[in-house]
């Protein structure tokens, strides 16, 4: 029968609680997943019976893919091998659903790979975005083992200068043997908008347009206005007008309505001639017959 003591019950109860009471960090609410399409680069497989293969990566652009086999990655993915500078494509792709403005965490886990011996240099290469803001970052491997030996979690944050940033891994040429390779898989990322307020909410007499005489003047009529008593219609009326143009337009309207409103809307054809012949006669009055048709004084209800 098993047994667990008091005190060991106790300790229990008290790690759980105390881990119920750990505050999430700050900003964590409105941080959710950006889109990284392939992360961890099943697709296409690579042929069976090969290591590695020079394929299309679906979502990416890049040299090509090392075999689940090969990479011997702890969760079994797939890996992409990384470019040096002088490739014509590196290892590259776009983070879909990401504004321009959001900061984002970009995560992954690399490996020097097992063609780098045991006893070599780490391999290095960065990470880079657009943005002038956005400083390259730089990583290396851990030690080459002549095997898989990954690095998981590896991460880089930055502000996204457009929308769906294009992210690039590019092998350093200077390492040895630029010919063997890094890996990377199990690409994520999350992110969190903007707080820029949205366009066309921005003050229009804010910064330098303060100076412009429609706003100078508005600027004027607010501080004349404020030095007026609530209770003064008189003063208010001085700085900011009676409002009669705008009552008289009102008014205009107000009379527009029943007008349009008096307005027979069926009319016998022998009234209607009547306000049509007149014009029609004194539109064609001194042109020659030839360029009439029927003359509408031999309309019949003219």
């Amino acid at each position: 029968m098993l047994r667990t003591s008091p005190a060991r019950l106790l300790a229990i109860t008290l790690s759980s609680c105390c881990a119920l009471a750990v505050p999430a960090p700050a900003g964590a609410e409105d941080t959710e997943p950006a889109v990284v399409v392939n992360g961890a680069f099943a697709s296409p497989q690579v042929p069976v019976g090969q290591s590695w293969a020079y394929l299309a990566i679906d979502g990416w652009e890049g040299p090509g893919l090392l075999s689940a086999a090969r990479a011997a990655h702890p969760q079994g993915h797939q890996a992409a091998f990384l470019a040096t500078p002088d490739a014509a494509v590196p290892l590259s792709t776009r983070l879909r659903a990401v504004s321009a403005g959001a900061t984002v965490t970009l995560s992954w886990d690399d490996n020097p790979d097992t063609c780098a011996a045991k006893g070599t240099a780490k391999r290095t290469y960065t990470v880079s975005v657009a943005g002038d803001a956005n400083q390259p970052g730089g990583f290396a491997t851990n030690e080459p083992t002549g095997r898989a030996n990954w690095f998981v979690g590896r991460s880089y944050s930055f502000t996204a200068a457009e929308d769906a940033p294009k992210v690039v891994f590019t092998f350093d040429a200077s390492n040895p043997n630029p010919g063997c390779q890094p890996s990377i898989t199990n690409v994520a990322a999350r992110q969190t908008a903007s707080k820029a307020p949205p366009k066309g909410t921005a003050d229009p007499c804010a910064g330098d347009a303060a100076g412009g005489s429609q706003c100078a003047d508005v600027g004027a009529a607010k501080g004349e206005i404020a030095k007026c008593p609530a209770t003064s219609r008189d003063c208010l009326s001085s700085v900011a007008g009676d409002g009669r143009q705008t009552n008289d337009g009102i008014a205009q309207q107000t009379t527009a309505v029943p007008d349009f409103g008096d307005i027979p809307r069926d009319e016998s054809p022998d009234a209607a001639a009547q306000h049509l012949c007149p014009q029609s006669n004194a539109l064609i009055d001194g042109l020659p017959p030839a360029y009439l048709v029927i003359p509408p004084k031999q309309w019949g209800q003219c």
